[in-house]
C-alpha cells in the first residue's frame, strides 16, 4: 500500500460510522492524520473513533446532521477546539432511496437532495472558511458516485439519488474553481459498486420490487464489473489518501474513478 505522509494533518470525514466513511477515517489515521469521525449516529461514530485510538491514532467522534448549517459549523468548531486546525474535509455522508420515478415523492426527493447535495455545501462552506482563516490551504474531497455522471439504468430506480449526486458533482467542480485561489484543492471520487450496507439495501429493494431473488440481482451487478468483483471500501479510501497527499497537489476540480471499469447498470 502506498504511504502518504499526513502527520500533523487534521481531517473530518462525514458519514464515518460505517462503510466507505469508516474505511476512509481509518486510512487517513493510518497515514498519521488526526480524524474527526462525524456521523448522524453518534454510537457508530464513537466505535470508529475508538478503533482508531486503539490503534494509536487520534480521533474525535461527533454527532452531526449534515443538513444543518448549525451542526456543520459546530462540527468544524469542535474539530479545531480539539485538534487546533482543519486540513481535510471528506464529504462522504450519503443516502439512497429505491423509488421508481412515478413514485418519487417530495419526502424521498428532499431527503436525498438535502443529505447528498446540501450536506456537501454546508460541510464544504464551514471547512473552507476555516481553511481560509488558517491561510495554509487544504483539501475538500466529495465522495460522489458514477450515478453523478450517468443514469443508473432502467432496472435501478434511483432517480432521486442520481439527481442528488449530479448536483453534488456540479457543486464540487464549481467550488474547486472558486477555492483554488486559496490553495484549497477540491476534487471528486467516483466509487463503483462497493460492498456496503447501502449496496445490500439497494439490491434487497430491487429484488423485492422485481420479485427476484436478491442473489440474482447481486450477480447481475457483479457481472457488470469488468474486474469481476465488487470493490471494497478500502479501494475508495486509498484514492482519498492519494488526493490528500502532496502527490495530488496539482489536481483541482477533477473526478477520479474507482470503479473497476463498471457502470451502474443493474
Amino acid at each position: 500500500m502506498p504511504t502518504y505522509e499526513l502527520s500533523n494533518q487534521v481531517a473530518i470525514v462525514s458519514g464515518a460510522g460505517q462503510g466507505m466513511g469508516r474505511a476512509i477515517a481509518h486510512r487517513l489515521a493510518d497515514e498519521g492524520a488526526s480524524v474527526v469521525a462525524a456521523d448522524i449516529n453518534l454510537e457508530s461514530a464513537g466505535r470508529v473513533a475508538a478503533e482508531i485510538e486503539a490503534q494509536g491514532g487520534a480521533a474525535l467522534a461527533l454527532e452531526v446532521d449534515v443538513t444543518s448549517r448549525t451542526e456543520t459549523d459546530r462540527m468544524v468548531n469542535d474539530c479545531t477546539d480539539r485538534f487546533g486546525r482543519l486540513d481535510i474535509m471528506v464529504n462522504n455522508a450519503g443516502v439512497l432511496a429505491v423509488t421508481p420515478i412515478l413514485e418519487l415523492d417530495d419526502n424521498a426527493w428532499d431527503w436525498q437532495m438535502n443529505v447528498n447535495a446540501k450536506g456537501v455545501l454546508y460541510c464544504s462552506q464551514a471547512a473552507a472558511r476555516r481553511m481560509i482563516d488558517q491561510g495554509e490551504g487544504g483539501r475538500i474531497i466529495t465522495i460522489a458516485s458514477t450515478a453523478g455522471k450517468i443514469p443508473a439504468g432502467k432496472d435501478a430506480p434511483i432517480a432521486g439519488y442520481v439527481a442528488s449526486k449530479h448536483a453534488a458533482v456540479g457543486l464540487t467542480k464549481q467550488m474547486a474553481l472558486e477555492l483554488a485561489r486559496y490553495d484549497i484543492l477540491v476534487n471528486c471520487v467516483f466509487p463503483g459498486i462497493v460492498e456496503s450496507e447501502m449496496l445490500d439495501f439497494m439490491h434487497a429493494e430491487i429484488a423485492r420490487r422485481e420479485s427476484t431473488p436478491q442473489e440474482e440481482v447481486r450477480e447481475r451487478a457483479r457481472e457488470s464489473v469488468p474486474l469481476g468483483y465488487f470493490q471494497s471500501p478500502q479501494k475508495v479510501a486509498n484514492m482519498v489518501a492519494f488526493l490528500c497527499s502532496t502527490d495530488a497537489d496539482y489536481s483541482v476540480g477533477s473526478v477520479f474513478d474507482v470503479t473497476g471499469g463498471a457502470f451502474p447498470y443493474y
